[in-house]
């Protein structure tokens, strides 16, 4: 892989962490809970509540899951919220 070609799988990396981010804390705050509370309900750290609703941090699948749950969602429809805010043609390799 380039040079050319990281910098292109970077920036969408950071194009989908910041989307995830967007969408998490959007749905938070439809709950009307604060980091601190929804962190502590849902057995998910605060710090990384944080760093993943400000796109700076890659969440495990399990936080996901936990995340959608608090939702009262499937994971599947979290990730279909996701994919709405993308980008059509959104795609690591082309």
């Amino acid at each position: 892989m380039d040079e050319n070609e990281i910098n292109i799988q970077n920036h969408k990396k950071e194009l989908l962490l910041k989307t995830i981010g967007k969408i998490v804390n959007k749905k938070r705050n439809e709950l009307k809970k604060g980091i601190n509370k929804f962190s502590f309900e849902y057995d998910i750290g605060n710090g990384l509540l944080s760093r993943l609703e400000n796109g700076t941090t890659d969440s495990k699948i399990t936080t996901l899951w936990k995340i959608s749950n608090a939702f009262d969602i499937k994971p599947s429809d979290l990730i279909k919220l996701i994919e709405q805010e993308l980008p059509s043609d959104f795609n690591f390799y082309e």
